[in-house]
Parts: structure tokens; C-alpha cells; sequence
């Protein structure tokens, strides 16, 4: 058996705690996923996620960092974002109403992907988001 037979690809990156960051995170998942349909969708959630982890943790602060994850297979696209934790409570997804000018990316996030999972260890949060492919969905591989 062939060691590199894997359709499954994927690519990290860590960063660090600074808000120029994120834009270094959006053009790094853009390129990754260049010839997808999803690009957009996941740099739309990528920038939110890494924004995320910036204010509302560890991450942002001083020598704090976040990491990201891409994994594209035949059936699935997911983008992980883990955070440096700190606040002793997980991202949930909180229904604001339209007025909110705050708590609603979550929410956003929720809406355009197509599962939206949070796991919490003791060093963080990771949020990860989702995409099933047409592939993943019994038809064609998109992108």
C-alpha cells in the first residue's frame, strides 16, 4: 500500500494574538481552498471564529496565540479554530435579536455551515465548523 493513498488533506496554522491576524487567517484559508465553492463561506467563518477567540480570550492577549485546522476530503470540508481559553466557558450560540450588535457570530456561523461543534479542554476551546461536499451528500465532488 501506497503511503500518500489518502484523499484526506490537512493543513495548521498557528497565530499569533493580534487583531492583523485574522486577515493573515482569511487569505490563508482563501488560498487552501482557492478552487472550492466553499472558499467563501469558510473565510467568512474562519475571520469570525479567529475574531472570536481574539476578544473574548486568552488568545488575545499578550503572547496569546490561536491555531487553525483545514481538512478537505472527497465528502467534507471542516475548519477548526482553538482558542487560548480563559474565560471558564465554552462559545455557544447565542439568539440575539436583530438590534444586537454583539453575540450573533455564533449564530452566523450556525447558519452557513452545516454542523457546528465546540469542544472545551482545559488549555481551550475549539469551535469547529463543517461542510458536507456534493460528494458527501451522495452526488459529484465539488471544488
Amino acid at each position: 500500500m501506497h503511503e500518500y493513498t489518502s484523499t484526506i488533506r490537512v493543513w495548521g496554522l498557528t497565530c499569533p494574538g493580534f487583531p492583523e491576524e485574522v486577515s493573515r487567517a482569511r487569505r490563508w484559508t482563501r488560498d487552501i481552498l482557492r478552487d472550492s465553492p466553499l472558499a467563501e463561506d469558510a473565510e467568512l467563518i474562519v475571520s469570525e471564529l479567529s475574531t472570536n477567540a481574539l476578544l473574548h480570550t486568552a488568545s488575545g492577549h499578550q503572547s496569546g496565540s490561536f491555531s487553525l485546522a483545514i481538512e478537505v476530503s472527497p465528502q467534507m470540508v471542516t475548519l477548526s479554530v482553538t482558542d487560548g481559553g480563559g474565560t471558564g466557558t465554552a462559545p455557544k450560540v447565542e439568539h440575539q435579536d436583530e438590534e444586537a450588535e454583539h453575540g450573533r457570530g455564533l449564530e452566523m456561523v450556525s447558519a452557513i455551515a452545516h454542523r457546528v461543534i465546540v469542544n472545551d479542554s482545559d488549555h481551550g476551546h475549539t469551535v469547529t465548523a463543517a461542510f458536507f461536499t456534493e460528494a458527501g451528500r451522495g452526488g459529484q465532488l465539488c471544488g
